[in-house]
């Protein structure tokens, strides 16, 4: 959608005004995790659905690793010997979500999550009570349960009781093509309709400024266009983790076969329009305005998550907040023997425990540290991380990122004056720091960043070696993801205005809105988010619909 920072929505009289070409009571645009949750809510309460997806549905879900956050003593923590609580799960995400979302949508997030997995289980989603045996960014096949954000850290877990959280649905490879296929089956088995390769470009407003229904623009199913469109969709999201600006260039012919061969359809929503098309990292000039210090980072996602739906939200007066917040990912475990290792910044100064969450260490680096994140090791922990990455042990993706910072990016040293000289680091606080370490390490003081005992490594016998895995690094790529959005209800999903009153006809969930995942990313918390905002939205537009015979005026919402 070329210009959508600028989209103006088309004004009618009324609805009787325009020759409609569909009719629907929910119109849902945007088919991924968020918007098929919405279309099986709705059609389950009686609702007409119609999903629109600008390219085969599926979206940033269907390429995701499939993890749902859920606790509160979910049937697989139980079967592993967890405990948990709805309370120990919400003192926990308190501490990540901040100001994102208030206490109580977050304490309804929480207390809902059981019934959520049972939900998704309904629909055809499997889940399994096996736990890996060491703390990893993504687990093998064997393992489907497991610690995927801060709950292990001792400062987290000095407010919260830690439990394994990320509830990975079950299926083969990256799993979010698991969870992503039995939930259209479900949502096209409740009687909703999907329209794919379906832009919606304009919202339809009358002179009451309700939204009534959206202009779109389709392929012509079965046309040349159509399968050449879908080819080069599958192409691009092959690619686009090794090779994105070839990517980019295939999303450009994309593009243009959408301008010059797609059919304009006007599509009437009798209740509401949903906006669920995921967030806004492919749209470089919304991460320059908002974010910059973003830019050098590997945008994370689906084609469709350009901001399109933020777009439409703002045509029709929706204001948005939290669109500074993006997500930058540097895991370095696996291997377990790099995040025993240190991390310095650009004066050789420890900044961080290694242990904690990828997306918490990208945090400190990009916003505290000016992108920079040195990885500090000896021969020793780079011989176990060889040992750690090698066949079978994780996936490729792991894998080869590793190998080639071992091979290419790390600098070595004899002395840490040395390596201090190869890095352009100050020498005296590159030793400092490494000293503190291994003191700690060897039991002398306590950590500084209160790492856990058994994560220290002493590193007093060399020789030493750095890796630069800064945020700009070519050969450690960093993914980023956007987290803010249109600002909603938290009540109904319904989307506020400059003024926080809510916009007739118009909803949003998963990305294009903000919610519970829109401060500090964790593995599992957005999808989570996904599932809950698009049901909460879907949930309300049905309440409303069922009371429309006795109502008489528009409930406002509290925000």
């Amino acid at each position: 959608m070329d210009g959508m920072n600028g989209l103006t929505a088309l004004r009618v009289n009324s609805a009787e005004q325009l020759p409609w070409d569909d009719r629907c009571d929910l119109l849902v645009v945007g088919f991924g995790g968020a918007g098929a949750c919405a279309a099986i809510e709705a059609a389950s309460r009686g609702l007409s659905v119609l999903a629109l997806d600008r390219f085969e549905g599926g979206g940033a879900t269907a390429l995701s690793g499939g993890v749902v956050y859920a606790g509160g003593g979910t049937p697989y923590q139980r079967q592993a010997g967890y405990e948990d609580t709805s309370e120990a799960m919400f003192n926990y995400l308190r501490q990540e979500v901040g100001e994102a979302v208030s206490h109580a949508t977050l304490r309804n997030f929480c207390d809902g999550s059981r019934e959520q997995l049972a939900w998704l289980e309904r629909q055809g989603a499997a889940f399994e009570a096996s736990v890996p045996p060491h703390k990893t960014s993504y687990p093998s096949d064997q393992y489907y349960l497991y610690y995927s954000g801060n709950e292990a850290v001792p400062a987290y877990a000095a407010s919260a009781k830690p439990a394994p959280r990320g509830h990975r649905t079950k299926g083969p490879g990256m799993s979010g093509a698991s969870l992503f296929a039995p939930l259209k089956a479900s949502a096209l088995r409740h009687g909703a309709r999907l329209r794919c390769q379906c832009e919606v470009r304009r919202l339809v407003l009358d002179l009451d400024d309700k939204v009534i229904g959206v202009e779109a623009w389709q392929l012509p199913s079965g046309s040349r266009a159509a399968r050449q469109h879908a080819r080069l969709s599958r192409w691009a999201a092959a690619i686009h983790m090794y090779a994105p600006a070839l990517a980019d260039r295939l999303r450009a012919r994309q593009r243009r076969i959408e301008q010059t061969s797609a059919i304009r359809q006007l599509i009437r929503a009798e209740q509401a329009v949903l906006l669920s098309s995921g967030g806004f990292i492919f749209n470089r000039d919304l991460v320059r305005q908002h974010a910059p210090q973003y830019l050098d980072g590997l945008p994370l996602g689906a084609t469709g998550c350009n901001g399109s739906g933020i777009a439409l939200g703002q045509s029709a007066g929706g204001s948005v907040t939290r669109m500074d917040k993006i997500s930058a990912w540097r895991f370095i475990n696996p291997p377990l023997a790099w995040a025993r290792g240190l991390i310095v910044n650009a004066r050789g100064q420890r900044y961080a425990n290694e242990e904690i969450y990828g997306a918490t260490l990208g945090h400190a680096m990009v916003e505290e540290q000016d992108g920079r994140a040195i990885l500090v090791l000896n021969r020793e922990l780079m011989r176990e991380a060889l040992r750690q990455v090698g066949p079978g042990k994780v996936w490729n993706f792991q894998r080869l990122p590793v190998l080639l910072n071992l091979l290419f990016n790390a600098k070595r040293s004899s002395s840490l004056a040395g390596l201090a000289k190869r890095c352009n680091l100050p020498p005296e606080l590159l030793r400092q720091s490494v000293e503190r370490y291994s003191r700690a390490a060897r039991g002398e003081v306590a950590d500084e960043f209160g790492k856990s005992a058994a994560m220290l490594a002493n590193l007093d016998q060399g020789p030493w070696y750095a890796l630069d895995l800064s945020f700009d690094s070519k050969l450690f790529p960093c993914p980023v993801i956007t987290l803010g959005g249109l600002k909603v209800c938290e009540d109904s999903g319904r989307v506020l205005d400059h003024a926080g009153q809510p916009i007739h006809g118009l909803y949003s969930a998963g990305r294009t809105a903000v919610g519970v995942a829109s401060n500090l990313y964790v593995s599992g918390l957005s999808l989570a988010d996904c599932i809950y905002s698009g049901r909460r939205a879907a949930a309300h537009v049905a309440d409303q619909f069922a009371l429309q015979p006795a109502r008489s005026g528009e409930q406002q919402c509290n925000v």
